[in-house]
Formats: C-alpha cells, structure tokens, sequence
C-alpha cells in the first residue's frame, strides 16, 4: 500500500526534512520517562527483595495495598499540578527552556528516590516521585505543543505520535528491567534500587537535548520575536524566507496571531477566554472526555499493576508474572510503530478510536467473563489452565486494539484543536485531565481488585462501549486540518460526523486558489522586472 500524505497546499519535499523528526524525537524523549515510571514501579513494588526491605511481611493485605497505591498515585498527583505548572513555564519561558528545567527537576526528584532504605523508610520515594510528577507534568503539557506547532499539517499526527511512541519504548524498557533483575540478580538492596536508578537516563538525555531544540516559531512570533522565529522557521522547513510556502504559512500564523490577539494578550487573558468563551470550553471538555476514556480502558490500571491483573487469571510467581508483563509491553511498542507509520494520519482520528474501544470492549469482557466462570486460584507451581491461556489470549487481543488507537490519539487531539492564544491553557488543562484520572486509577485499583474481583474488567468494557457512542456523536475529524482552522471544524454548528467532508474541500479549494494568486502575482513582478530592464537599455 502507497500511504499518501494529505496535504492542504502543494509542500516542497525539504520541508518533511530530518531536522523536524529529530526536534520531535528529543522532545519526547519526556515521553520516555513518563513511560518508563509506568511500566517499572509496579514490577519493583512486586520485587521481593523490595517487600523485604520494607517489612512488607509484617503487613495486613489492605496495608501493602494502601502503601502501594500512595507510592503509585503521589507521583500522579505531582503530575497534575505540574502540568497545570507547565501553562506558567510554556507561557513565561517558551517550550525549549521549559522542557530543559522539567529534565533537570525530574532528575532532582529521580536522584532522591535512590537514597531510601530500610533504616529510612520510604519518605525520600514519596518525596523523590511527587518532585519527579511535577517535572514530568510540566513535560506532559510542553511536549506536544511543541511538536504540533512546528509540524506541517500532513504530518502532524505522526509527529506528535513519536510522542506515544517514546512513551511505549520507556514502558518496555521498564517492563523488561524488572524481569531482567528479577532473574540474573540475587535478592538485594541493588536488586530493586536499579530500576529506580535507571530514570536518571531519560532525564539526562533530554536535559542535554533540549539544547538542540529550536524554539517554536509560533510561540516566537506570538510574543513579538519576529526575526528570531523566522530565522527558526527557515530552519524547521530548511526553506528561504522568501519561498511561496514560508510567504504562505508565516502569513497564516500571523492573521491568526492577530486575529486573536484581538482579545487581548496578558498572562490571565487565556483564563477569559477559556471559561469565559463556550465555543472553546466546549473544546476543553471534549479534549478531557478523551482522557477520561482512555483512562477508562483500564490501561494504566495493567501498567502500574500488571502482576496483579495476570495474578487474577491464575499466573503466579514473580518471574512468570513478569514475563507476561514484558510481553504486553513488547506488543504495545509494536503496535505504536503500527499506529504512528500508517493508522493516524491515514484513517485518522475518528475512526481507529471507534474501531479500538469497540474491539477492545470485546476482548476485556472476555477476560472478565473467564474470571467470573472458571474463578482461578493462583497455584505454587505456577500452572495455567486452558481457559487461563485464552483469557491470556484476549488480553493480548484487548493490547493490540488499544495500542493501536487510544495510547496516543487523545494527546494528538489535544495538542491540535486549540488556537494559539491559549494553546498553553489548554494543554496543560488536557495533561491535568490526563493525570487526574491517572491518580484515580493509581490510587483505587488495588482496591478495586480486592473488592470487585472480575468486575473491574467488566467496568473497563462498558466504559469502552460508552467511548465509541461518545466518539461517533461529539468528536470531529482533525486530520490534515491546519491548526489555524480548527475554528471552522468545531465553530461551524456541523455535525461532527459529517465537518471534515464539508471544512476539507473548502480549504483544499482556498489553499488552491492562494496558490494560484501568488503564482499571478510573481508573474506579473517579473514581468514588470523584465520591462524596466528592458526600457533602462532602451534608454542607454
């Protein structure tokens, strides 16, 4: 299959250039650390050696329950407010410094984490991982900003989608250290304290890279640093200023800069706008309601506390546990390639977000309904029954759909649906919204697989069949809209199934029509170029 790219005006070649996936990809090394923690506190947590540091032995169930969660869930709740941090630090600072103080306070938080112990107790984790949450959240908002502001319109899913996939490559790394220290490592304090130790890479990775970074033109020319943001601009697109396309997209952002700035600039203007203005809190509740189901499939339930969910199909056994788990990350990396290379800016939005709730709604009931039937008990010698090994199946069935659709798709809407003049706003409002249920999930889940048994895989299918009526009835399709249309797709009173077939032709039509004029145009100055030469010999 050739995979076109949907363009809305004719694009040089050079502008899909290296420099452009570089920036993106360094800016999401954030995403490696995001998904790294993800994936790794919950197999560390399951370690012996780190039950015995702890005098985990000497608790009640519902005490290492609750320790589990705070450890789990004070990261998240750090992460809220960092990204509601992030408005002021993107605002105030721009995205490339912002980014470069978030890597070096998440490795403030990462370094304190490795001196706890047994004498200590766990206060310097607690202390370590809230400090950790509020740079990763600030990160969280920044990062795909950044990445959708200095992205061509054909190629912006894809572009953001190398944040997901940053956020699946930490996860598998993470999955698999546990599993890798668990079997080569005799029981210790360095047996769990390397998984910890590990974060300390991502975050000097991104510190160092986020000297590489440009700044985003957009925000540049938004803030009136108008030579510096064509200088980065010519850069991103490696064009000259006076190419058709740079002429063409600087003048798009800046009829949109003033189109907006009419409102009025300041730091409390986009606070106005957003509550004050019911077409774009629309917006931000659309955007939330992406978070909130994606959430609701139950992913970071698995990913914070995989060994507990492949214990409730009968899989016991530290390393067994873990192996599972590594699997399940090696099958959502695979499926972000998957996601990123063809699926989003190809099927778009809409459509793999349906297709994945209502596949993996399928697939999770499943496993619910095989819990609830055959009930199995976690045995010593870690066997598992057929009915075990097909729920295992539909496990990894339910991995492949929401991998492929919902890992990544809702920070690709919520980093494009919003203008400029409070973009920063809104950002941070979708990561809070992220890390909020986040929290709830971090905080609960152990509870709720205590209490509700199979109930909680049958929660995660209703709220799987809800996300797909919800899609079809309020979320239009973005993809290959320009960012400084989206105002068109939402603000028009058109359905939402029905706004990309009606906003795209009418843009392609008057990108067309602009190129066509520029055409005239500089054909009528060379002409009248031609004529002075030609007169100025006459006259000599």
């Amino acid at each position: 299959m050739t995979l076109k790219k949907i363009e809305d005006r004719p694009t040089p070649r050079c502008v899909y250039n290296v420099r452009l996936y570089l920036i993106a990809s360094v800016a999401s090394i954030a995403a490696v650390m995001i998904g790294y923690d993800s994936a790794f506190i919950g197999g560390t947590l399951a370690l012996g050696s780190f039950k015995k540091e702890f005098d985990f032995g000497s608790m009640t169930k519902s005490e290492t329950d609750l320790i589990s969660a705070n450890i789990v869930s004070c990261y998240q709740a750090g992460c809220f407010f960092g990204a509601l941090l992030g408005y002021v630090v993107g605002q105030q600072l721009g995205r490339k410094w912002g980014l470069l103080a978030s890597s070096m306070l998440f490795t403030v938080g990462a370094g304190m984490m490795l001196g706890a112990n047994g004498d200590r107790g766990l206060g310097l984790i607690y202390g370590g991982r809230v400090i950790a949450g509020l740079a990763i959240g600030a990160a969280s908002n920044l990062t795909p900003i950044l990445i959708s502001e200095i992205s061509p319109p054909a190629i912006r899913g894809q572009l953001v989608g190398l944040y997901e996939l940053g956020w699946q490559f930490g996860g598998l790394v993470g999955f698999w250290i546990n599993y890798g220290v668990n079997t080569t490592m005799e029981p210790s304090h360095r047996q769990w304290l390397i998984p910890f130790a590990v974060q300390l890479i991502p975050g000097g990775m991104l510190a160092a890279g986020s000297f590489y970074i440009k700044e985003s033109p957009r925000w540049l020319l938004s803030k009136g640093r108008r030579e510096e943001a064509l200088s980065n601009l010519c850069w991103i697109r490696k064009l000259q200023p006076t190419d058709q396309y740079m002429i063409e997209e600087i003048a798009m952002i800046d009829a949109q800069i003033a189109h907006e700035q009419a409102h009025g600039t300041g730091f409390w203007v986009p606070f106005k706008l957003v509550f004050g203005t019911k077409r774009i809190l629309k917006r931000v509740l659309l955007g939330g309601s992406m978070f909130l189901f994606q959430n609701g499939t139950g992913i970071n339930a698995i990913n914070y506390y995989s060994p507990r969910v492949f214990q409730s199909m009968g899989i016991t056994g530290t390393n067994v546990g873990l192996l599972s788990t590594g699997i399940f990350g090696v099958i959502k990396t695979v499926m972000a390639f998957v996601w990123l290379g063809w699926m989003i800016d190809n099927l778009g939005r809409r459509m793999i977000l349906m297709i994945g709730a209502a596949g993996g709604a399928v697939a999770i009931f499943y496993v619910g309904g095989y819990i609830a039937i055959a009930n199995p008990q976690p045995s010593a010698d870690a066997d598992i029954t057929p009915g075990g090994i097909s729920a295992m199946c539909f496990f990894y069935i339910w991995t492949v759909f929401y991998a492929a659709t919902w890992n990544g798709t809702p920070w690709v809407i919520g980093a494009e649906i919003f203008p400029q003049n409070v973009r920063t706003l809104t950002q941070a409002l979708m990561a809070a919204n992220n890390w909020f249920w986040n929290f709830l999930i971090a905080r609960f889940t152990p509870h709720m697989f205590t209490d509700m048994g199979y109930g909680v895989y049958i929660f995660f299918g209703c709220m799987m069949i809800i996300a797909v009526v919800f899609v079809f009835f309020f979320l239009p399709e973005t993809k290959g809209i320009p960012m400084e249309e989206m105002d068109r797709l939402f603000d028009g009173g058109l359905k939402p199934w029905k706004a990309h077939g009606i906003v795209w032709p009418e843009i392609q039509r008057e990108r067309a029509a602009m190129h066509h004029n520029f055409d005239l145009g500089s054909k009528g100055a060379s002409s009248d170029k031609l004529d002075v030469e030609q007169n100025e010999k006459v006259s000599v």
